[in-house]
């Protein structure tokens, strides 16, 4: 196992993050810019790698994600499953 993959992702809030960000009828290419705003440096193509789980995020991108849907923290993650 890679130590950064997991089920073949690297990362497990990219989906949740396309939701919420759909869900604002949002555009990439807008979350991007109000990530900046936050003072994360991020492009389109980088929402889009996050969002397919093809990127890590670190710590202050979640949260930045977070203040930008306007969700809890714990909102970026999906439900568990048993």
């Amino acid at each position: 196992m890679k130590k950064f993959d997991f089920n073949g992702q690297k990362n497990i809030c990219g989906g949740q993050i396309r939701m919420l960000r759909l869900c604002r009828h949002m555009s990439q290419v807008t979350l991007a810019i109000k990530m900046q705003t936050e003072g994360v440096t991020m492009e389109q193509d980088v929402v889009s790698r996050i969002e397919s789980g093809a990127r890590l995020m670190t710590d202050y991108e979640l949260r930045a994600f977070a203040a930008v849907l306007d969700v809890p923290l714990e909102s970026l993650f999906p439900p568990e499953t048993k």
